[in-house]
């Protein structure tokens, strides 16, 4: 029989919790009870202090169809908890520990693990696994004994949920758990796609497309690389004022530009093109916009948006020629293990503004709430407290 009421005592036993389960593909969220396996060899169990909403799990919820669409299912995956349990073989993380929980492993031991040149893990990367990343097996099941999906390796919206070990990273209890919750994928994003992918320059010039959660992230990466000009381009005007916090200096509306195009605009106001560029929607039109806006000789651009439809880009193998480069990047270059500590460093020394990303926050009763806030583009991040405070 499941604990009911999860304490010290409930290590090696299942847990009953409460879970905001999706059904069906863009069906309201259903909270209900479900029961949660203890960790097995070199996994985590984890109580989720709070999570957030992320347009990735917007996406994928409402994905019907493909290799990727499982339902029914628990999203979340940028989320902040404290260690319940661990199985056998864990050792870098103790009950009671701060971890966040990411979407991006981190084994450690593989060779891309061990190279400064990537953050990819070859041994459990690009395995979108609907359960567990070493057999593919849910740790969820409703109370009518149904098997419930994982997401991204993570499933953060439940009060309690099962990783990976490379999928967890120790932080600082000094950083308050809101704040911390925003590392685990979309500030991270954008930050190291700023510092690690593209190395912003001091004096550069940048331009991002989308102005969203990981655009602003860039944004505020080229601010403290000492960017001289931060161009924001994105069909909300009401972005720009939030994007000016995080060091956007100018602002484009592509529906506003009728006579040149968005790239000949950035190209005039960059006196050639911008150094860098940053695409964080996930559109092929827009990734070409992107490409074209930046300088022919060393321009470089930043795909940080996934493309859903699977439309291809076009662009021309002589623009290449003349010196612009294109490049991806998954979780902006980041290795979670190393690095989220050094941005935790960072806000505590009062270098980073993560406060300014938080647009609302609510009880994990009103998850459905967030999902319309951030559908209709009215909130940044939207902080869920899994428990009353």
């Amino acid at each position: 029989m499941a604990d009911k009421c999860p304490s010290n005592s409930t290590a090696e036993k299942p847990i009953r919790c409460k879970a905001a389960i999706c059904r069906n593909p863009g069906e309201a969220l259903v909270i209900e009870e479900i029961e949660v396996a203890p960790p097995k060899a070199w996994e985590v169990r984890i109580k989720v202090l709070c999570t957030s909403l992320c347009h990735t799990d917007v996406t994928f919820w409402k994905l019907n169809s493909g290799p990727v669409s499982f339902f029914p299912r628990i999203f979340g995956h940028e989320a902040v908890g404290v260690v319940e349990s661990v199985g056998e073989h864990v050792e870098e993380v103790k009950e009671g520990d701060i971890v966040l929980p990411v979407f991006h492993p981190d084994c450690g031991e593989c060779r891309d693990c061990k190279s400064s040149k990537s953050n990819i893990c070859c041994r459990f990367c690009n395995k979108l696994y609907n359960g567990m990343p070493r057999d593919g097996s849910s740790r969820f099941k409703d109370m009518k004994g149904e098997v419930l999906h994982h997401f991204l390796s993570v499933s953060s919206f439940a009060e309690y949920t099962v990783l990976d070990i490379t999928n967890v990273v120790k932080i600082s209890r000094e950083i308050p758990v809101d704040k911390a919750c925003l590392l685990s994928c979309g500030v991270a994003t954008g930050l190291g796609a700023a510092w690690k992918v593209a190395d912003v320059e001091e004096g550069s010039t940048v331009a991002i497309f989308g102005l969203g959660a990981v655009g602003l992230a860039v944004a505020e990466g080229a601010r403290l690389r000492g960017a001289s000009k931060i161009i924001g381009v994105d069909l909300n005007p009401e972005k720009f004022e939030a994007g000016k916090k995080f060091g956007v200096t100018d602002f484009i509306n592509p529906a506003s530009c009728i006579e040149k195009p968005v790239s000949q605009v950035i190209q005039q106001m960059t006196d050639g093109g911008a150094d860098y560029c940053f695409e964080c929607i996930g559109l092929a039109s827009l990734m070409q916009d992107a490409f074209y806006s930046s300088r022919p000789g060393w321009g470089k651009t930043v795909i940080l948006g996934v493309e859903m439809h699977g439309t291809p880009v076009s662009i021309s193998p002589y623009e290449i020629a003349l010196g612009r480069s294109i490049m991806g990047s998954m979780f902006g270059g980041v290795k979670s293990k190393s690095d989220i500590p050094i941005l935790v460093k960072k806000y505590l020394d009062r270098e980073l503004n993560l406060d300014g990303f938080i647009s609302h926050e609510m009880s994990f009763e009103d998850i459905n709430k967030a999902f319309d806030l951030l559908i209709h583009g009215r909130s940044l991040r939207c902080i869920i407290w899994m428990h009353e405070q």
